[in-house]
């Protein structure tokens, strides 16, 4: 038998409330967070940027965006002064408004975060010794009714747009000071947000396209530049866009297994009943970024006397 492990610090040592905003600042402007290098490049020669122009431009944009975290175009200092004021009228660069933070002994820190309707989701940070990951969401609410996660007992309210989804790691990133600073190169400090888990409010891949986009902006290596094999997406098995995952993503995936017969994963997992664990298996088996040294993570809460039998057990490793 091992020994006790030392409870897990508390997540409400310190809690940083802020006051809501009337308005966000700039309402009504388009704003630029989560749009794609096609989609900025499309925005910018309508507000007026010559077509020959374009591609330099969103290259420019971008790395202050994604790698300085620069929010007001007026600190873009390599671009023109009048050209600043005019992206100034038509855009804002705007991410989802800071509720609660709560932080911990360890440094684990958990945001309750507003979005665009008055709507909140939850982002985790947690902190390790050769890492940071960030837990995002990516629903309001969920469509699926696991009956262990709270979030299944939330109707699904609305998906997360792409912005909403990678904003949340820019708020993170605002929190931790994680930017590159001026005069400083990519990389100089260790960074903070290391990794991202899609694991947090909501089913991944039943809001694929936003996901997908958000997760490219946070690969793109002018950006915040995260290795694809530092992203992982959690899905519950929704077994037609998981290979559309592999393929267009590329991320690190995990599955909510937690059963091993479908008798018990159709109670804990209900989307079992629509794609059964035989289902699942084969397009694991078929996922494009499976390899030795790319792994499928199998996630499987052990319930007391539902899913821990020694049966489970036997089975879970011949899977």
């Amino acid at each position: 038998m091992t020994e006790p492990t030392e409870p897990t610090a508390p997540i409400t040592q310190d809690v940083l409330t802020v006051a809501r905003k009337d308005a966000p600042e700039g309402a009504g402007k388009l704003n630029l967070v989560g749009l794609t290098r096609d989609q900025l490049r499309d925005v910018l020669i309508a507000a007026g940027t010559p077509e020959k122009q374009a591609k330099m431009r969103v290259g420019q944009i971008w790395q202050w965006i994604y790698q300085k975290g620069v929010r007001d175009f007026g600190e873009m200092t390599n671009l023109a002064k009048d050209y600043r004021a005019k992206l100034d009228e038509a855009f804002e660069i705007r991410v989802p408004e800071l509720v609660t933070r709560q932080l911990s002994d360890d440094g684990t820190r958990k945001y309750l975060v507003r979005i665009a309707g008055g709507h909140e989701v939850e982002i985790v940070y947690i902190p390790e010794t050769d890492r940071g990951t960030l837990c995002v969401s990516s629903q309001v609410g969920c469509t699926l009714t696991c009956s262990f996660c709270h979030t299944g007992t939330q109707k699904l309210v609305r998906n997360l747009t792409a912005g909403e989804i990678v904003g949340q790691i820019m708020l993170a990133r605002d929190d931790l000071d994680d930017w590159t600073r001026a005069g400083e190169g990519m990389g100089e400090r260790p960074r903070l947000v290391s990794n991202i888990v899609l694991m947090g409010m909501g089913e991944p891949l039943y809001n694929f396209d936003a996901v997908r986009d958000a997760m490219k902006i946070a690969m793109d290596g002018e950006g915040i530049s995260l290795s694809r094999r530092r992203i992982t997406l959690s899905t519950s098995g929704v077994v037609p866009e998981i290979a559309r995952a592999g393929e267009e993503i590329g991320c690190m995936l995990a599955i909510s297994f937690h059963a091993t017969t479908n008798e018990t994963r159709d109670k804990l997992v209900p989307i079992n009943k629509r794609w059964n664990i035989e289902e699942l298996l084969d397009a694991l088996k078929a996922y494009p970024k499976l390899s030795n040294s790319e792994r499928i993570t199998f996630e499987y809460v052990m319930l007391d006397g539902v899913n821990d039998s020694d049966d489970d057990a036997r089975r879970l490793v011949k899977l």
